[in-house]
């Protein structure tokens, strides 16, 4: 797939530059647990993936197919059982901020206001910005995804639509270098979804990251990725397949459903989890 904004997130490393469609590497991934009685219980199996630098991947699967522990593992959150994962080159084996989290209960800390709660990440990680630069990177994160009038309301006091959007923020303030999402919209109505969807395609079109989005919604993967990640069912699973999305960004919504090409690829991936349901 080519990028033509690839050549500006070159990093380099040991005076080496890295190829920036090798941003993220999965190498033999396999992941296990010990059994109570002896032996091991296979997660994932195998997992070999390669993720560019501005390249927004969706992982679809069925429940238990490892897709949150394969999300756990690149985030170093968890550790992989044999394999390897690098970033720009380097071993992942702890959590860093140049990958930042977003789960899909939202995790603010009920103390702090919407402000403060951006804020305490930019203060953790920033620590070069002076108090001015970094109330300037609060407010235009804020803005970015339309909390500004609640910017002083506290979790308690806000929609469950409002607090991802704050979880969103907070992660994206820090201009990590990949963005790891678990099921970021799945607790929402239909409604919030859709709009908070569009303000994070927006916000990543503007503003071009590594994105994993860990999803079960196939028409969510079509309209915000640019390759979805097909999973195979549990345990020992695999990458099953991986789709190429074809339509080039930005997106509209629709615009996608009007397009025969849409609704192929929509039958394709559906036919795939119906295959591996039934295997299940």
């Amino acid at each position: 797939m080519t990028k033509s904004s690839l050549s500006t997130r070159d990093r380099a490393q040991n005076g080496a530059v890295h190829n920036p469609d090798e941003f993220l590497v999965i190498e033999n991934l396999m992941k296990a647990y010990p059994k109570p009685g002896g032996g091991h219980h296979v997660i994932l199996d195998n997992v070999n993936l390669t993720v560019g630098a501005d390249e927004f991947i969706s992982v679809i699967g069925h429940s238990g197919c490892g897709k949150s522990t394969l999300l756990k593992i690149v985030a170093g959150l968890e550790q992989a059982s044999s394999g390897r994962v690098t970033l720009e080159g380097r071993p992942i084996r702890k959590p860093g901020a140049e990958r930042m989290m977003v789960f899909q209960h939202y995790s603010l800390l009920p103390w702090l206001t919407v402000r403060e709660n951006i804020r305490l990440a930019v203060d953790e990680v920033l620590t070069s910005a002076n108090r001015a630069e970094k109330a300037a990177i609060v407010q235009e994160h804020l803005e970015m995804v339309n909390l500004t009038a609640a910017a002083e309301k506290y979790p308690d006091e806000i929609s469950g639509g409002m607090k991802q959007r704050v979880g969103i923020a907070r992660a994206i303030a820090i201009r990590p270098k990949m963005l790891l999402m678990d099921e970021p919209f799945g607790a929402l109505d239909a409604l919030t979804r859709g709009k908070l969807q569009r303000q994070v395609l927006e916000i990543w079109e503007q503003h071009r990251q590594a994105v994993m989005m860990i999803t079960h919604d196939v028409d969510e993967a079509l309209l915000m990725s640019d390759r979805i990640v097909l999973m195979t069912n549990g345990p020992a699973a695999q990458i099953g397949e991986i789709v190429t999305v074809p339509f080039p960004h930005p997106r509209d919504r629709q615009q996608l459903r009007e397009s025969p090409e849409y609704f192929e690829l929509r039958n394709h991936l559906l036919n795939f989890l119906d295959r591996h349901f039934g295997a299940d």
